[in-house]
Formats: C-alpha cells, sequence, structure tokens
C-alpha cells in the first residue's frame, strides 16, 4: 500500500455534501442515475473498536464477520494479542449447518485481562453479507466492566444479567474494513463520528456499458455525488477531501490492479475524517498509530473481481 500513498497529493480538492462535487461539468446530474447492476457481495467485514476501561489503558477490539463457500463465523480479537492464536481470540462457527450453540458464553485470558463473552444469536437475521442485521447480541466484559455491546440486547436484558452498578466503559468505532467481491458496484453503510447519522455509500464504475470512451469512477453519498473521475486509466490513483456531517473526510482510491490484472484484479477505497489539526494525509506506517490515538473514523474496502 506503500505506493498508493506516495501518489497523493498534499492539495485535496474540497467537494461540499450538501451539493454536486466542483469537480463535475454542469451538465452532470448529482442524484444518482439507476442501474441494473446488482452490488457485490459482502465476504468479510471486520470493525477496530476502541474501549476505554476505567481502570487500565485504552483496549483495542477487533470484531470480524466472515463467510465463504464453506461456512461462516464470528472472531473477536483483543488488543496485540497474536490474532491466530486460539487461547487469547474468541471463534464462533454460524455456519447454520453445523452451529450448534446458538447461545452462551466463554471466558478467555488475553492482553492480560479476564474477558468473558456473552453471545445469543438463536434468532439471528442475516442480508447478503457475513454481518448480522437484527436478531442477535455480542457482549464483552473485561475484567467485570461492560466494554462492548452490538446488535439488539436491551437495557432490561443487560440488567437482568449484571448488577446496575456494573461500570460500562466508553466505547468508539474506529475504523471498518470491508472486503468484497462481484461486480463493479460496492454499497455500504458508514457512520463518520459518534454522534453523526448512519449514511448510504456507493461506489460504481462506469463506461464500459454506457457508451462513454473511457471508464469512470463516481462515488456516493445518500445517492448524491461527491466524486466523479473521468479518464479513469490514467486516474487510476488519487485522493480528493469530502465534507460530510460538518467533517473533513480523505476519500482515496486505487484501481490499479482492476486494469492491469484482469484476472484477480481488485480496487482499494478509503474514506478517513480528518481533525482540524491534520494537515496532510496519513503515512501507512503510522497509520494504526493513529488510529488508537485519535477520536476519527477510517473506513476502507477492498473490492475483488473474484471471490
Amino acid at each position: 500500500m506503500r505506493d498508493i500513498v506516495s501518489c497523493f497529493s498534499e492539495n485535496a480538492v474540497n467537494v461540499s455534501h450538501s451539493s454536486c462535487s466542483s469537480s463535475h461539468s454542469s451538465n452532470d446530474a448529482c442524484i444518482i442515475s439507476p442501474t441494473l447492476l446488482v452490488p457485490s457481495l459482502q465476504n468479510q467485514v471486520s470493525a477496530i473498536y476502541k474501549v476505554i476501561l476505567s481502570t487500565k489503558k485504552p483496549l483495542l477490539v477487533r470484531v470480524t464477520w466472515c463467510k465463504n463457500q464453506t461456512g461462516q463465523g464470528l472472531i473477536l480479537n483483543f488488543g496485540d494479542d497474536d490474532e491466530d492464536d486460539p487461547s487469547t481470540c474468541f471463534k464462533l462457527n454460524t455456519n447454520l449447518r453445523f452451529f450448534r450453540k446458538k447461545k452462551g458464553n466463554k471466558v478467555i485470558e488475553a492482553n492480560h485481562s479476564k474477558i468473558e463473552v456473552f453471545w445469543d444469536l438463536s434468532s439471528v437475521k442475516y442480508d447478503a453479507g457475513p454481518e448480522p442485521v437484527n436478531g442477535f447480541y455480542v457482549l464483552v466484559m473485561v475484567d467485570s466492566e461492560i466494554s462492548l455491546v452490538l446488535g439488539d440486547i436491551d437495557e432490561e436484558t443487560v440488567t437482568r444479567k449484571f448488577k446496575k452498578t456494573t461500570p460500562v466503559a466508553k466505547v468508539s468505532l474506529i475504523s471498518r474494513q470491508e472486503h468484497c467481491s462481484g461486480n463493479t458496484l460496492y454499497s455500504t453503510k458508514a457512520q463518520f463520528s459518534d454522534t453523526g447519522i448512519v449514511h448510504d455509500v456507493l461506489i460504481r464504475f462506469g463506461g464500459e456499458n454506457e457508451g462513454l470512451k473511457h471508464p469512470v469512477l463516481s462515488v456516493y453519498i445518500d445517492k448524491k455525488t461527491v466524486i466523479r473521475v473521468k479518464r479513469l486509466q490514467w486516474n487510476f490513483r488519487g485522493n480528493q477531501t469530502i465534507f460530510v456531517d460538518g467533517l473533513s473526510v480523505d476519500l482515496m482510491w486505487d484501481v490499479h490492479d482492476w486494469f492491469f490484472k484482469p484476472v484477480t484484479g481488485s480496487a482499494i477505497f478509503m474514506f478517513r475524517t480528518r481533525s482540524g489539526f491534520d494537515s496532510r494525509l496519513w503515512l501507512e506506517e503510522k497509520l494504526l498509530q493513529k488510529d488508537q490515538d485519535r477520536h476519527g473514523f477510517s473506513l476502507l474496502i477492498y473490492a475483488c473481481k473474484n471471490t
């Protein structure tokens, strides 16, 4: 990924979220046009949460939902422990053919802490992707402190499980990574701040079947065009800045392999909120450190042509 970072310009183009991109021509439509393409399917979604505990330094929790031809599952990783060490991470095979223990709890030792995971997927419902949409919950306790709650669990259920005086940690979603495969239309949702609303994000390649000489990359948020990159085979890497919910968001793309590796081609898209103190895009080797130190959010989409 180092080569993509080296190509970024220090002078990003600002795009207002409430209007069309300033790089559009006057004839370009602001609202997305209808398309017959079906969005690509997600096969893995990984979210990193920053948990602020009352007695220890912040803990990073990575939640990964995955789905492939052989199975489906959930993986929780804690802190800097080895992701492949089964003794320090929580794994659950949720394949409907083999999934028997749909409700339960498990205690593990990780990151010098006692971690207990409670889950209930007995009524879980999915769309086409690996991430549940409703009918489930996953709750993580770290050293007797409620640290992460995912899903539909309500306050009454939490009260039945724990005392009302049980401390609750502060949690922020700092990054999200999505792997998808299929055609040239990618659809997802993103919340760029803890207090912001959830936005529809759509990334679309066009041109091949639209009578255009050159392929075009279009990115939409809530059906409004925020960038439109023409002559994509020459502009296959780049960045622009857009504004969402009053935040500056760096939007970066690298679609080089999509053109020059026709069999295994892939594309990478990154959204990252920028604070008022940031004067430049972050460097690759400092990405994780920056995500831990700040309260921003980043979204990475890795799109493959094939599964």
